[in-house]
Parts: structure tokens; sequence; C-alpha cells
């Protein structure tokens, strides 16, 4: 079997981000079974990104990936990698995506995952 073109990486224990990525995933049902991308919870495999520098909080911070050629993905820049091989989204990954966009998205994107962050630590979803 082929290396996907994108693993991700997520935390199943944030109820936001399971959702997220189950919504995802049932909009990318033949790449996932063409294993074109898979999903992973790093809770599984808590080690699974220390080759790359990121720590088990790292990816229950932001969503983290890894691309066909191992190198690491980050952010809003996992879900701009998404959305270009997802039917019908790769308008956002165009809007949000762009040179001009990308700043003001990351920025959103960090802003909301640090605060989706201290939620979970404060509810104790570890």
């Amino acid at each position: 079997m082929p290396d996907p073109l994108l693993t991700v990486w997520y935390n199943t224990r944030c109820p936001v981000c399971d959702a997220g990525i189950g919504w995802q995933r049932n909009k990318l049902i033949a790449a996932a079974r063409a294993s074109t991308i898979v999903f992973k919870d790093i809770n599984e495999q808590p080690d699974a990104l220390d080759a790359h520098g990121a720590s088990l909080d790292d990816v229950r911070r932001r969503l983290h990936a890894t691309d066909e050629k191992g190198g690491l993905i980050v952010g809003v820049d996992v879900a701009v990698a998404i959305w270009r091989i997802t039917p019908g989204e790769g308008w956002l990954a165009a809007v949000l995506g762009n040179r001009v966009m990308l700043p003001l998205s990351r920025f959103a994107y960090d802003c909301f995952a640090d605060l989706l962050f201290a939620w979970n630590r404060r509810n104790g979803r570890w």
C-alpha cells in the first residue's frame, strides 16, 4: 500500500476536534479508503511526532500532519491541505490559504486553538 498523501494527527479527547475530523472524514470516505489521507489519534501514539519535535501537547493544541515526503504541517496549514483534497472544498483552500489571507487565517486558527486547548485542559480532557 502506498504512503498516504496526508497523515493527520489530532486529539480525539477534544469533542470539538473529534467532531470536526469525523465530519471531514465522512466527506473524504473515498480518499480514506484509498489511503490518500489517514486520520490518527495522537493519544494512541503520543510520541509519533517526536522526530519532528512535536510533543503530545503540541498536537493536542493544534492539528499536525505529515505529507507524503514526511514533512510536518501544522495548524491551519493542515486544514488547507485537507480542503485541497476534499471534493467541493477547494475554494476554502483557495480563499483562506492564499498568500494574502494565510497570515490572518493562521492568526485566527491559533487564537481559537489556544482557547480550545485551555478549555480542554480545564475540563480534564487528557
